[in-house]
């Protein structure tokens, strides 16, 4: 099949037509499509033959933008099987076929019913086949060709980023790139010159130029002044077909504005000023402005103000305000009329940022001349001094003057003065002034160590003009006398321990005066000489206005006395010399070995060995329980039938009961305990007195050799052993107890029974330093030795 396109209207379209069809022609084999054949001869088999195309295909070319009446026609499709009986049936498929693309499928004509546009698509991709029209099979395979949309100048060129704004420095030099502006044509760039585009300016002339090819706009004048023009309007226009006749164009706009440099000096409008200010102006404040006027703008335009000479460089100074580039020109020193009635100062006025390429347009400064005159006022009193410190004795006599305030008319007139002191209504009035001298004196008596100090504020007035009031501040010191005694600092807590010894250091006391420090310290502290001797206590004084608490003895006891009164005598440093008496009080307390205070209250013994209400009522309970289990042993041998068996003789388990109080160790009189030194002195073995003996008896005498032959040691043995062997022993436990210092001892009866009636000197206070388990041994035998002393 041979594909073929007639789609050739102007003579350069037949050219390429022709080029086109030799091309296919020339470079694409042109292959026949036959039928497979096949022999059937006797003896063979049927063969199959490779078919062979017979397609000639090409890419086709279609005009875009297509306005006539009729389908444009595309091409043709021609099969090597088509003989032109019309057996043979042409089948278009791919993009646009159908719709876009429509074939005769007889004749194989391709026709465009739309009219297409290249910006839109470029090309279709479409698939051709021939089939037999009577059995519809393909007698060729499918095939795909390709048809192109052919571009024509429907597109002019677009500044797709206008309009444009931009900047360029005042007085640039000529040629100056400012911008570079592209457009854009849609047109094919590779056929024709459909895309190619060329510059021009439109407007904007003589200022800035643009270069037509590649689009830059530069400056086209030296010199531009921002100031004489600012903003620039140019057009430029972008035409494709390189610029011919009956290319489409299209313009943007860029706006233009000339940035500012400093170019421009600032210049006073005057060379000469001249300004009132009266002599009532408050110093630091501003009393004018002046301002130099500079045409550039921004930072190019800031400047600063300063005063280069003249008579009142002292009197005044400038500062610049930035937000509106004056100069504020303020009093450095208060005016007066009457000395001096004006002032010229020279103030010049120059640019902070310059630019030294237009250093050949300066200087960037400039300089006038102002003339101050100085406006007379009638002004308030003038005091001799801005403030006034008096001192005053206290308890100085009403009418005591305190000092003298002095003020003056400063005007020529030199009117009289009246004083006044200025009080609220609630303030309590402790002075008065003169009105017409200013003398301040006391209308009460002061207390120094009340207020110390006191301020007040006295206002002056004119006669002539009572309004104009002028103020000063007038401070009182209150001078101090010795008038307060000195006292104790605080209430002092004074302990003294039991076991504390002469010479000990128990307290230290200071004092405190209301007074002032002249008359307050150096405080002195001593004993009242009318009084006796304290046996007890003495006082120490520091010479450090503070004083210490000392024992004169040894020992004190809580049981005898605890608490002790100390008078004591405190006098302080002032002229004439103030002095008190105080009373110090101290309890006597129990410490421990390190000093802390154990307890200071004469508690019962118990409580003083340390043990606390739960071990008190364990104890108690304790108690309870043996009284009960006493009872119920007691109430079980009442029930017994036969009577105990009790032996008069038997000594060793004897309970005396007897309710006179004993003596102690010295009393041995309650019960001979000799029978418990030795077991020789018992009269003969015993047994047991609840039960009948039913073992043989040992003959007297012979126990009481063996017990003088015997240890103590051994005798104890032996009756443990009678007890374990004696079949009569009760289902319950016995207890005998058996009291034996031993024979034959060097250092003989440690006992304290025989040394009742010795009397010892010896010295027990070493006892104190044995520890916590000899504490309350220390404290008896330290309280005896007391009482021997007292």
């Amino acid at each position: 099949m041979k594909i073929t396109s007639t789609s050739c209207i102007c003579p350069v379209l037949v050219c390429l037509c022709f080029v086109q069809r030799c091309y296919g022609t020339a470079h694409h084999s042109s292959i026949k499509v036959t039928r497979n054949q096949t022999k059937h001869t006797e003896g063979e088999t049927e063969v199959h033959h490779r078919p062979k195309r017979g397609w000639v295909w090409n890419q086709f070319f279609v005009l875009e933008e297509h306005m006539g009446p009729d389908p444009q026609y595309v091409g043709k499709l021609h099969s090597n099987s088509d003989k032109g009986d019309g057996s043979v049936k042409y089948i278009l498929t791919g993009e646009g076929a159908g719709t876009i693309f429509i074939i005769d499928d007889t004749t194989g004509d391709i026709h465009s019913t739309k009219s297409l546009d290249r910006e839109q698509k470029t090309h279709y991709v479409l698939h051709a086949q021939a089939i037999d029209r009577r059995t519809n099979k393909p007698l060729e395979p499918e095939s795909e060709f390709i048809i192109k949309v052919q571009d024509i100048n429907d597109n002019a060129p677009k500044f797709t980023d206008g309009p444009y704004i931009v900047t360029v420095p005042e007085m640039s030099d000529m040629g100056t790139s400012v911008l570079q502006v592209t457009a854009t044509d849609a047109d094919d760039p590779t056929y024709g010159n459909s895309a190619r585009v060329v510059y021009s300016i439109l407007q904007g002339q003589p200022y800035f130029s643009v270069d037509p090819k590649t689009g830059v706009i530069r400056t086209a004048l030296h010199n531009m002044d921002r100031e004489a023009r600012e903003h620039y309007s140019v057009v430029i226009q972008a035409k494709d077909m390189a610029g011919q006749v009956g290319g489409l164009s299209g313009s943007t706009t860029v706006n233009i504005t000339l940035t500012d440099v400093n170019d421009n000096p600032p210049r006073f409008p005057q060379r000469h000023y001249q300004l009132y200010v009266p002599e009532s102006a408050q110093v630091g404040s501003a009393v004018g402005k002046i301002k130099a006027n500079d045409a550039d703008t921004g930072s190019n335009a800031d400047m600063t103000y300063s005063i280069i000479n003249g008579d009142g460089v002292g009197m005044f100074s400038i500062s610049t305000d930035k937000d509106t580039r004056e100069g504020i020109l303020s009093l450095k020193k208060p005016l007066n009329y009457e000395k001096k009635k004006s002032y010229t100062l020279n103030i010049e006025g120059a640019n902070t940022h310059l630019d030294f390429r237009f250093s050949h347009l300066g200087p960037f400064k400039d300089a006038t001349m102002l003339k101050i005159i100085v406006g007379d006022v009638d002004e308030p009193p003038l005091f001799s001094m801005p403030s006034y410190v008096m001192e005053v004795y206290e308890n100085a006599k009403i009418g005591t003057i305190v000092g003298t305030v002095l003020a003056q008319d400063p005007d020529s007139a030199n009117s009289l003065v009246r004083y006044f002191i200025n009080y609220n209504s609630d303030d309590e009035r402790f002075f008065n002034i003169d009105a017409n001298t200013g003398t301040i004196k006391t209308t009460k008596v002061l207390d120094r160590e009340e207020t110390p100090w006191y301020n007040i504020t006295v206002s002056a007035s004119e006669n002539d003009n009572p309004g104009l009031l002028s103020y000063v501040t007038v401070g009182i010191r209150v001078l101090d006398v010795n008038d307060n005694p000195p006292e104790l600092a605080k209430e002092y807590d004074i302990v003294v321990c039991e076991n504390s010894k002469p010479g000990q250091v128990i307290h230290t006391i200071s004092a405190t005066d209301k007074d002032d420090f002249a008359n307050g310290p150096r405080f002195n502290f001593f004993l009242d000489e009318h009084l006796p001797m304290n046996p007890n206590f003495t006082l120490k004084d520091n010479e450090d206005n503070t004083a210490s608490i000392l024992t004169r003895r040894r020992r004190f006891s809580r049981t005898i006395q605890d608490m002790y009164y100390l008078p004591i005598m405190i006098s302080d440093g002032g002229i004439p010399s103030l002095s008190s008496s105080s009373t110090l009080t101290i309890r006597v307390c129990a410490c421990e070995r390190d000093g802390r205070v154990r307890t200071c209250h004469a508690e019962a013994f118990l409580s003083s060995a340390g043990l606390s209400t739960g071990a008190l009522i364990a104890i108690l309970l304790c108690v309870v329980i043996l009284l009960a289990i006493v009872i119920l042993f007691i109430t079980l041998r009442r029930s017994k039938k036969e009577p105990l068996i009790i032996s008069e003789e038997d000594v060793r388990e004897n309970v005396v009961t007897y309710d006179d109080e004993g003596g102690g160790e010295e009393d041995t009189e309650a019960f001979d305990i000799t029978a418990l030194r030795n077991p020789s002195a018992a009269e003969e073995l015993k047994y047991r007195r609840d039960i009948r003996p039913e073992v043989k008896l040992t003959p007297r005498h012979q126990t009481l050799s063996a017990l003088e032959s015997i240890d103590v040691q051994e005798f104890i043995k032996q009756r443990l052993a009678e007890a374990d062997l004696d079949p009569s022993v009760p289902p319950y436990d016995s207890l005998q107890t058996y009291a034996y210092e031993g024979q034959r001892s060097e250092a003989g009866s440690i006992s304290s029974l025989d040394s009742a009636t010795t009397q010892s000197d010896q010295d027990y206070h070493y006892l104190g330093d044995w520890g916590p388990e000899f504490k309350k041994l220390a404290e008896l035998y330290g309280e005896k030795e007391s009482e021997r002393t007292t």
